[in-house]
């Protein structure tokens, strides 16, 4: 793509090409006649099912899960093609029998459901091939609908079960036979049909319906001109509308790369056109999408996972995590605001912003939102937030012609928000598999020790053994995160790679809250999306930017400082995460760690108010590390090496102006 052709918006067409190359869970068949009505009818029968349960109760743990599986199971092979080249317009014979197959293995729980809680012991023949066929089917609709990664660790942790006996001494096991294993991963709630798959089934849908009901009244758009009518007129205005709409699509948005593409369409041709860069310009809207997943209420629906994994409630998750959002987007912003100031760029011109009576005309909007998050606030059950939340945007939709959701609107809200829940479904699924292998090998223990042990082979200082536990921790999940959507991201990093921390507790007697180290493991495993070689987000970006990569992924993971920091910081100390702190510890953590991001800022941009020599660049970032760490010693030593440096910007900028003065005089 030209650089003209990336000074304007992208197309739809050009924005679900660009999805289709970097998101697996766009790669739709586009399809009409009798096979679209009869997946349109699936879909609409999908949404209807869940929100009937969600409104009248849950089936017991195996209906609700098998009926949840088999309905995403049957309209991804008939909606996902097998390979790139495979036609796009029908659906091909073998796909109609992996959809009966998938009938026939989900169908099997609702049919023979009194036999089989009643059945002990082992499984007969028949039901260990209807077991091994469903373990084949989920692998291979995890492929088509989320990708490679995901799958390939599967395989990997079932050939772990199945070949125990043979592995390395520190991960051996005693090994599970073909029928043990098949009913482990398909007869109990240990595998497939385990954690995962039953927040996939309740919650999770529920939201993901929430936010396709949000975006039929037109809440995408409202959100960039809301974006643009706050920070267009700002310094380098196009970037800062970029991270203030991604933060808000983050909201509704469970996918970095759908958020880039979606917002980042708009923004980086606006970006580029002011004077950024384009590999600047892909890393700010890269880095800001990702950022939209560890943003509370919804957080990409991992959130509701924790809830499960953790057990901790909804409302704490959110409060801890809202902190660290702050600073993470703080943190772009002001790098962008320097980036803008070192290159003199100014914000969009007056015609460009929208009248703020169109946007205040609009902000009903934002009403559904904020009932969610009262609602919860107040204890309601997720599925009755969320049926509320649906309710409210429904009832807040009548306000405008523009954004009412009329019946026709209605319907594709429903079948949208289903065909949304067919990659977690599928990711949440296989990632049943991993949990359910670590759960009947005590793999996640023996990992962590390992990571431990690696950690004392290295030192045996207590600080220096948690810092180091915790890089390795940080590499792995990292690893793990590469190409996983977030939901199935947060449950992998969360049964493969926290073991480690809590192995720490365990043995050292640490003093590591549950929930910091369920946060540590999800934001590094989020910030994959923008971390090289593997960032599908900035990847994502460069499709609009023209771009290079590996450049635009260095830049976002610059930008993105604060996602590599803060989650050391909170594990040290958790009052980031609101856990055993006041209100007025609160603020002064906040106050502190937004002066340390523009310290740490300056220096990784090389800009202030005026340009920085490399040593006041490295003093710059080590200050705001000293502010970021939430202790008083180091937080007043840090603001007083703040109040010096800036003093000394604003001195010798005054020099340097008065020189250049003089200067211009003597040549006149």
């Amino acid at each position: 793509m030209t650089d003209s052709e990336n000074n304007q918006k992208l197309s739809e067409k050009e924005q679900e090409e660009l999805l289709e190359k970097y998101d697996a869970e766009s790669r739709t068949r586009q399809l009409s006649g009798i096979t679209a009505g009869i997946i349109f009818a699936i879909l609409l029968g999908f949404s209807l099912f869940q929100l009937y349960t969600g409104a009248f109760g849950q089936l017991t743990a195996y209906l609700q899960r098998t009926i949840h599986l088999g309905f995403a199971l049957v309209l991804i092979f008939l909606l996902y093609p097998a390979r790139k080249s495979a036609p796009k317009r029908k659906v091909t014979w073998y796909d109609y029998v992996l959809a009966l197959l998938a009938i026939i293995v989900t169908g099997y729980w609702p049919v023979y459901y009194e036999t089989l809680v009643q059945q002990f012991g082992g499984i007969t023949e028949a039901q260990m091939i209807i077991g091994g066929l469903a373990i084949l089917l989920v692998l291979e609709a995890t492929r088509r609908a989320v990708g490679l990664p995901i799958m390939i660790i599967a395989i990997a942790f079932l050939l772990y079960a199945y070949f125990g006996p043979y592995m390395p001494a520190a991960i051996a096991h005693g090994g599970l036979n073909l029928e043990q294993l098949i009913h482990a991963m398909y007869f109990t709630t240990e595998g497939i049909l385990g954690t995962p798959l039953q927040v996939s089934s309740t919650y999770i849908f529920l939201f993901l319906l929430f936010g396709a009901f949000l975006v039929q009244t037109g809440v995408g758009n409202y959100f960039n001109d809301l974006a643009i009518s706050i920070a267009g007129r700002r310094t380098g205005g196009p970037a800062k509308v970029a991270i203030f709409s991604s933060a808000l699509q983050g909201t509704i948005s469970g996918s970095s790369v759908a958020n880039t593409v979606t917002t980042g369409s708009y923004t980086i041709p606006l970006m580029k056109r002011l004077g950024y860069k384009k590999n600047f310009a892909g890393a700010v809207e890269a880095a800001s999408s990702t950022g939209g997943q560890i943003m509370p209420p919804i957080m990409g629906a991992a959130a509701f996972l924790m809830i499960e994994f953790a057990g901790v409630g909804y409302w704490e998750i959110a409060k801890a995590a809202l902190i660290p959002a702050l600073l993470y987007f703080s943190g772009i912003w002001i790098m962008t605001h320097l980036e803008a100031k070192k290159l003199g760029l100014l914000g969009l011109p007056e015609e460009e912003i929208p009248p703020k009576k169109d946007v205040l005309k609009k902000i009903h909007l934002l009403i559904p939102i904020l009932a969610i998050i009262w609602f919860l606030y107040r204890g309601f059950s997720i599925e009755r937030t969320a049926l509320y939340g649906i309710l409210a945007t429904i009832i807040v939709s009548l306000f405008l012609k523009e954004t009412r959701i009329t019946p026709k609107k209605f319907i594709l809200a429903l079948t949208s928000g289903a065909r949304t829940a067919l990659g977690v479904a599928a990711a949440t699924a296989s990632a049943g598999i991993i949990v359910g292998v670590v759960t009947k090998t005590g793999l996640g223990l023996k990992l962590g020790n390992s990571l431990v042990g690696l950690a004392e082979s290295v030192t045996q200082s207590p600080q220096a053994l948690l810092l180091l536990t915790l890089f390795f921790t940080m590499i792995a999940s990292l690893i793990l995160g590469m190409g996983s959507p977030t939901t199935a991201n947060y449950i992998i990093t969360s049964t493969i790679a926290l073991p480690a921390i809590l192995a720490l507790n365990d043995q050292f007697e640490f003093a590591i809250p549950i929930l910091a180290a369920h946060m540590f493991v999800f934001y590094f495993g989020i910030v994959a999306d923008i971390t090289p070689p593997v960032a599908l987000a900035a990847f994502a970006a460069t499709g609009i930017s023209g771009g290079e990569p590996i450049r635009t992924g260095l830049n976002a993971s610059k930008l993105a400082i604060a996602a590599y920091i803060i989650p050391y910081m909170f594990v040290l100390q958790p009052q980031l995460l609101m856990i055993d702190t006041t209100f007025l510890e609160v603020l002064w953590i906040i106050i502190t760690a937004i002066i340390g991001m523009i310290a740490i800022g300056s220096g990784l941009i090389g800009y202030w108010y005026r340009k920085l020599h490399w040593i006041e660049r490295i003093i710059s970032a080590l200050v705001g590390l000293m502010l970021i760490y939430p202790e008083t010693v180091t937080d007043f030593i840090g603001i007083g090496a703040f109040v010096v440096m800036l003093i000394l910007q604003f001195v010798i900028k005054k020099d340097q102006h008065e020189n250049q003065n003089e200067k211009q005089s003597l040549q006149a």
